[in-house]
């Protein structure tokens, strides 16, 4: 098939890649010239807008976003509202949230744009290992699509999962439970770094990979982590969050469904990101206060210049 692919950052351009491998035609956009100039080298066909993009598909034309959630997609979708026709296919690929799916299918499907929201998981890896993809909206755009998702992803590794957000929905979660099992490997192996015996931390992780009941892709990845560096002490503390797992909390709110170990694992990456934490030092004033526990008192910043 040919289709265009907006948006070409880590996932978008390997993408890009794994489609030209199986055999598809890819017409590639992103708002950096570099980012299209390095996927047309490897055999993409270049394009400059949303309109040129689509004169350069035939019916009906596919377009998957790779874009950030929120306002890019939106502006994306009201781009292709404009440029594309009856029966063509719009593909949201990002980590959007589940909620803005009905109202973007609205607003192409007033056009007879059909839409449909693709959860993509896989990350940098993807282009080796394939991606998993779950797909919400109109059911009869999945299967014109299907040559498109059978090169994406590995075997069995993409299905219909229902109605406008249904894609985005189960991504989310499955962002959320990430949150969780990674927050418990942190903590396992902080654990396990503190032991009273010589341990290989690599060691571990890649014999626990070989029958056991933690075994991961996840656990593989600490391996190679910690083959890098032992001690992980190239590494700043700091976690970011890319949204979802807020999301997945927030969800849980609102359908009372108890997540606890997913939502500390969200707070547990906000207090990644606090230095000399103003919560920590009321616990310890708070200790001090009650039992007389002892404090350590904290050493003046030196003054610069």
């Amino acid at each position: 098939m040919r289709l265009a692919m907006v948006g070409l950052g880590k996932m978008g351009l390997n993408m890009t890649r794994r489609l030209m491998r199986g055999g598809h035609e890819v017409v590639a956009l992103d708002r950096s010239p570099a980012a299209v100039d390095a996927a047309a080298r490897e055999g993409a066909i270049p394009a400059a807008s949303i309109p040129d993009a689509a004169a350069k598909l035939s019916p009906p034309r596919v377009v998957w976003l790779m874009v950030p959630a929120g306002a890019p997609v939106d502006e994306n979708v009201a781009l292709l509202a404009g440029s594309l026709s009856s029966g063509d296919i719009v593909i949201d690929g990002g980590n959007s949230l589940y909620k803005d799916a009905p109202p973007r299918a609205e607003r192409l499907g007033a056009k007879g744009i059909r839409f449909l929201d693709a959860g993509t998981s896989g990350g940098i890896w993807g282009l080796a290992e394939g991606y998993c993809l779950m797909l919400g909206g109109d059911a009869e755009a999945y299967r014109t699509i299907s040559p498109i998702l059978t090169t994406l992803a590995p075997p069995d590794g993409h299905a219909y999962m229902g109605p406008h957000g249904a894609g985005h929905f189960v991504k989310m979660v499955h962002n959320g439970i990430e949150y969780g099992m990674m927050q418990s490997y942190a903590e396992g192996f902080d654990l396990l770094s503190s032991a009273p015996y010589p341990l290989d931390l690599r060691a571990v992780a890649s014999l626990w990979n070989r029958g056991s009941v933690v075994r991961s892709w996840l656990l593989e990845l600490a391996e190679r982590a910690l083959e890098k560096d032992p001690k992980l002490s190239s590494l700043s503390p700091y976690v970011e969050d890319s949204g979802e797992g807020r999301w997945t909390v927030e969800r849980s709110i609102e359908a009372g469904v108890p997540l606890p170990s997913i939502a500390l694992s969200l707070y547990m990456r906000f207090f990644s990101r606090q230095e000399n934490s103003f919560a920590m030092r009321m616990l310890a004033a708070l200790r001090n206060e009650f039992g007389g526990h002892a404090v350590k008192t904290a050493t003046p910043e030196r003054k610069k210049g």
